[in-house]
């Protein structure tokens, strides 16, 4: 019995000695290399110029011309719209124009250029025939009465005259008015018939078709996705605490969920200077300097934009520091340090240890 108590205090020894060395904790030395000082943000890949096909009008789809991956070129008709009415209306008011033109009003204005030459002649004419009447008078010819009656006919011709003249004027500008009136009906009306055609923007690739031949479109929903079918960029989302170190021209190093382990240099070029109150972010495009053979837009992004980078940096690995401030020696000791650059790894140590301390990541 005493025997067996005996092995059984060895064997509790034993596993208490195998348990100490179990948890000997791993001790570190503080490390010279370079260190990269870097914010991150997520996104998705855009194409280049990128943007959504709107109509202005409602209507049914009577021709789809392209498919989605086709590549476009600038002014290509991507489908049209069913236009019946436009048409119709279009045609009318060609037909107002041309009858209110000035070639289709001609008889009109020769008939009121004849009827003011023959006033003017009348007028001439009565007024040659008062001058003959005064000489007369002035001889003691006739009478007074006939003098007087001769200036009332001349004054007519003259009042004819004038009132011919004015209506021949407003005549020109009647016929003035409504043709330029009704060509600029017949232009906008032609204008408007565009709206029933939509055309591409840009040299590029349809990335999306959102209705099909015969389906009814609206102008609040856009019916396509068309972008640049080479060149691309990252649309970024910077958090708030980290846009103010941010500056156009910084490098980032861009990683894609559809290339797993590798990436690809991009440069921040535009920094949208408003904030977005829901996800308290900003957001930043980065132009690839280094892309893929096969890219697609709405592919999700990560950057690792690039502030700064030190070489020959005394660094530990993040999860050594204590409280952004500490670290804990091997012999037991809490000491105060002094950090520089940080990545997701590593943190820069400017001062409080050196190469040669021991460090353990916690004290037993």
């Amino acid at each position: 019995m005493k025997h067996a108590y005996k092995k059984l205090l060895v064997s509790l020894s034993l596993i208490l000695v195998l348990a100490s060395c179990g948890h000997k904790q791993e001790t570190i030395h503080p490390t010279v290399e370079n260190i990269t000082s870097s914010v991150y943000a997520s996104g998705t890949v855009k194409s280049v110029n990128q943007y959504e096909a709107f109509t202005k009008v409602n209507g049914i789809i009577v021709s789809l011309l392209v498919k989605e991956g086709d590549e476009v070129k600038k002014g290509q008709t991507i489908l049209k719209l069913s236009n019946q009415a436009q048409t119709l209306g279009f045609e009318n008011a060609k037909l107002l124009a041309n009858y209110s033109s000035s070639e289709s009003n001609q008889e009109k204005l020769h008939q009121a250029e004849n009827e003011l030459e023959v006033a003017k002649l009348k007028m001439e004419n009565d007024g040659s025939l008062l001058e003959r009447q005064k000489k007369l008078w002035s001889n003691e010819i006739g009478t007074k009465n006939d003098l007087d009656q001769r200036e009332v006919v001349y004054k007519n011709s003259i009042a004819l005259f004038n009132a011919s003249k004015l209506k021949l004027n407003d005549l020109k500008k009647q016929i003035d008015f409504q043709s330029k009136q009704t060509s600029k009906s017949a232009a906008i009306s032609s204008t408007s018939m565009n709206d029933y055609v939509i055309t591409s923007q840009i040299n590029g690739k349809v990335y999306s078709l959102n209705k099909e031949l015969g389906e009814m479109v609206t102008s609040q929903l856009p019916i396509a996705i068309v972008g640049d079918a080479h060149k691309f960029y990252v649309e970024l989302q910077v958090d708030e605490y980290d846009i103010a170190k941010l500056i156009k021209g910084q490098k980032a190093m861009i990683s894609l969920d559809s290339y797993k382990g590798q990436a690809f240099e991009a440069v921040i070029e535009k920094i949208y200077p408003l904030m977005n109150k829901n996800s308290k972010s900003f957001k930043v495009d980065a132009v690839f300097t280094t892309q893929p053979n096969n890219l697609f837009p709405n592919l999700s992004a990560q950057a690792n934009i690039i502030i700064q980078v030190k070489e020959k940096a005394i660094t530990i690995p993040r999860s050594y520091l204590i409280d952004n401030e500490y670290v804990y020696l091997a012999n037991k000791e809490k000491r105060k340090v002094k950090v520089g650059l940080m990545d997701y790894e590593k943190v820069e140590i400017l001062s409080g240890i050196n190469t040669s301390d021991d460090l353990v990541k916690s004290i037993q």
